[in-house]
Formats: structure tokens, sequence, C-alpha cells
């Protein structure tokens, strides 16, 4: 009885862990403006930090169609990005400085070691569902308003 009551306080104190974290960050509001003519309109979690930008949206399961993470770097430069302990499959744009995006990686994979790299210098990367690139026809050159 012991062990199944701690074994469900560990689940219980696990689960929301990632669910505080998310709230704990500093959140904006975004739009998205693609060459077709489309603005989406984004709520987004900042990741400003190290930490924050080290945890990301690992151990999240779930991600609404108008949400992201948006990681802020202090300065532009080459990022690489992975997938490890996230089980969402996700579309990363990589963003410079003037908010043109630089490059997509749709569909990353869940759980994955592999380095997805911004192929240029960069200082931000928006993390989104997998499939949001293509609903929403988002290319290369198009661009992320505020913040």
């Amino acid at each position: 009885m012991q062990s199944a009551l701690l074994a469900l306080a560990v689940v219980m104190l696990w689960q929301p862990a990632a669910a505080q974290n998310l709230n704990a960050l500093a959140q904006a509001r975004g739009v998205l403006e693609a060459s077709g003519g489309a603005c989406v309109l984004l709520d987004l979690w900042l990741a400003e930090t190290p930490a924050q930008q080290r945890r990301g949206l690992m151990h999240v399961r779930e991600l609404p169609d108008m949400r992201g993470m948006l990681f802020i770097y202090r300065r532009e430069q080459h990022i690489s990005m992975w997938m490890k302990n996230t089980y969402v499959p996700l579309d990363m744009l990589f963003i410079r400085a003037d908010g043109s995006v630089a490059r997509i990686a749709a569909g990353t994979r869940p759980l994955s070691l592999e380095n997805i790299p911004s192929g240029e210098p960069v200082n931000r990367v928006l993390e989104l569902k997998a499939g949001a690139v293509r609903r929403w026809g988002i290319e290369p050159g198009d661009r992320l308003l505020a913040p």
C-alpha cells in the first residue's frame, strides 16, 4: 500500500513539473507573417535564460496549435537544437535579428538526439507543433513580428 501511494505521489509531482515550468516562463504574443499574406497570432512561452533554453519543451506531451516556444539569444550565432525528451513533433523556425525566417526544420522527430542546425547566425528559434509551417504556408524569408 505504501509503495503504491509513493508511486502515485511521484507521478503526481512529475507531471505538473513540466506544466509549472511553462507557466513560470515569461509569455508574449507574436505574429507570423507568411509570404502568402496570412498573419497568424501566436501565444508564446519565452525561453530567455540558458536553463530555460536547455529545458525547452522537454517532457511536454501536448502543444496547442496556436502556442509555441520562442528561444531568445542575446546575439546572433549558429544555433543547434535537438529533441531530447521532447515528445511532440515540432516545426522549428530559425529567425534572424531582423525577424526574417532563415531556415525551417519541419516535422522534427520526437526524442531524437540528432542536431538540427540553424545554418547561419540567428538570434531566435520558434518551436511550433509539427504541421504549422505547412498549414500556414510559412517559408524562409517570412517574418516573425514581435517579440
